[in-house]
């Protein structure tokens, strides 16, 4: 059996691969989306980002991945899960960044639902976390009602100067949710 990757109704999700640099560079060059991260990448920071990934990949079997429109087979973003070092240790984290032209759609909470779920039904994590800027008020409210987080406030996240929390997500706190949707990798 190849590899499984999330999926959802609209969204399929997949490695990403040079080929999506274009796709990566409309995210992380725009500065509205990267104002998290203190500014818009250079060229390369965008190839350091994706090196990053593949690596990941290499080393975890996962990271962040390509989501792809499946009307359009369109990249319109990237969602997933890394490792992260938080205070004195690493923590499993769902993170996302979607193209500003898809915004507003349900897109990202669409993807990572099915990352989260992938997290505990493939990885058997026993938690999850989603490390996100306390000034991003809209992606808080979204990820707190939809995903059922736990919030811990604590200082900082190591991209950026700005105040970060820590929500994290426990198997327990999940059981009896409905089974991921998952696609098998081209073989």
């Amino acid at each position: 059996g190849g590899t499984m990757y999330p999926e959802t109704e609209r969204l399929y999700m997949r490695e990403l691969a040079p080929s999506d640099h274009d796709a990566l560079c409309a995210i992380l060059q725009d500065e509205a989306t990267m104002y998290a991260y203190a500014g818009a990448f250079c060229d390369a920071e965008v190839k350091e980002w994706l090196d990053r990934q593949l690596a990941r990949y290499r080393k975890w079997g996962f990271g962040l991945w390509a989501v792809v429109l499946k009307e359009s087979d369109e990249p319109i973003g990237q969602c997933g899960l890394t490792m992260q070092p938080w205070k004195d240790t690493e923590v499993l984290e769902i993170g996302y960044l979607f193209n500003r032209k898809f915004w507003h759609q349900g897109y990202a909470t669409e993807a990572a639902a099915a990352c989260k779920q992938y997290a505990f039904e493939v990885l058997n994590a026993e938690e999850v976390c989603s490390i996100i800027c306390d000034m991003n008020l809209r992606c808080k409210a979204n990820r707190h009602d939809s995903h059922g987080f736990l919030d811990e406030a604590l200082p900082r996240h190591r991209h950026a100067a700005r105040p970060f929390r820590c929500h994290a997500l426990t198997r327990r706190s999940l059981a009896g949710q409905g089974a991921a949707f998952l696609r098998a990798a081209p073989s």
